[in-house]
C-alpha cells in the first residue's frame, strides 16, 4: 500500500484528503484495542462525497488511517489546540477519549511511522501545491475533513454543519473566507461557522501562506450532513450527500473563478 494518491487535475485548486484512509498494517492492526481496530475516527466517505465536483481539480490523498499516524497533525507532535483535549501524532485514544492501544507505539515507532507515512504525504501535497501556484499563480488548498456532531470530549454541544478554519484569517486572503464563508452562511437548512472549535489544522497552517500565493482553508463538516448515522456502519446516505453537494459544487466553483485574480497579484 503506497501512503498517498493523487490525482493531477490542470485547476487552481488542491484537495487534501488526509483522514479518509483506512489502511492499517496488520502488525499495527493487531496491537489495537478492540474499539481501535473499528476505526470509528475515519473521515467517512468523504472522499465521495466531494469526487466529480470540479473538473480540473487536484486531489492527494492519505491511504493510511489516522490511527498509524495522523496527516493533520504537527509532525514535533505539538498541539494544535493548547490546553483542550484533542487527539495526537499518533492518538492514543479516540474522539471520546477511551484508550486505543494494547501496546502502544513510543517515541522511537512513532517517528518510523512519521518517515514512512506522514512525511510521503506531505511532499506529494507540497509538491502538487507548486506545481499549480507554478501553472496558475496561484494555489489554493481546500482540505477536506468531517467528524461527529456531538462529542463531548472534544466540544460541548452540537457542531454546525460547516466549520470553516483559516487559524483567524492567517491561511488565506479575505476574499477565500469571505467567500466560503458567505455560501455556508446561505445554505438554506444549514448551520455553519468560521473559525469556532475547528480553525484548520497542522495542514493548513503549514501550507497556508497568502503572501507567496499559496492559500488554504479547512473544512470540517458535520458528519450528519451527508451519513445516514453518525455510528458504526457510518453508511452514506445519497440523499443527504446530494443536498450537501450542491454547496460543496458553488464553494469550490467559486474558488476556483476567484483563483485568477489571486494570481494576477503577484
Amino acid at each position: 500500500m503506497t501512503p498517498v494518491e493523487v490525482r493531477r487535475g490542470d485547476g487552481p485548486i488542491v484537495l487534501g484528503l488526509p483522514h479518509t484512509g483506512t489502511h492499517v498494517p496488520d502488525d499495527i492492526f493487531a496491537r489495537l484495542t478492540p474499539l481501535g481496530q473499528t476505526l470509528s475516527d475515519t473521515d467517512w466517505h468523504v472522499d465521495r462525497l466531494y469526487d466529480g465536483l470540479l473538473d480540473g481539480v487536484t486531489t492527494v490523498r492519505a491511504n493510511f488511517h489516522r490511527y498509524v499516524i495522523d496527516a493533520n497533525r504537527d509532525p514535533s507532535g505539538a498541539s494544535l489546540y493548547p490546553g483542550q483535549n484533542t487527539t495526537g501524532l499518533v492518538p492514543m485514544t479516540d474522539f471520546d477519549g477511551k484508550p486505543l492501544w494494547l501496546d502502544a507505539p513510543d517515541a522511537t515507532e512513532i517517528e518510523t511511522r512519521r518517515l514512512a507515512w506522514h512525511a510521503p504525504y506531505h511532499a506529494a501535497l507540497e509538491a502538487e501545491l507548486e506545481r499549480v501556484r507554478a501553472q496558475h499563480g496561484v494555489a489554493i488548498l481546500y482540505d477536506c475533513h468531517s467528524i461527529r456532531s456531538k462529542i463531548p470530549f472534544l466540544f460541548e454541544g452540537t457542531l454546525p454543519d460547516f466549520n470553516i478554519g483559516t487559524n483567524n484569517g492567517q491561511t488565506c486572503a479575505p476574499v477565500i473566507e469571505g467567500t466560503v464563508s458567505g455560501i455556508c452562511a446561505g445554505a438554506e437548512g444549514y448551520s455553519s461557522i468560521l473559525n469556532g472549535r475547528f480553525k484548520g489544522g497542522w495542514t493548513s497552517r503549514q501550507y497556508g501562506r497568502p503572501a507567496d500565493n499559496i492559500h488554504a482553508i479547512q473544512m470540517e463538516l458535520a458528519q450528519s450532513t451527508h451519513l445516514k448515522s453518525e455510528a458504526l456502519p457510518f453508511d452514506y446516505d445519497p440523499a443527504r450527500a446530494e443536498r450537501l453537494r450542491v454547496h460543496l459544487r458553488t464553494i469550490l466553483t467559486s474558488l476556483r473563478d476567484i483563483a485568477p485574480a489571486l494570481g494576477a497579484r503577484s
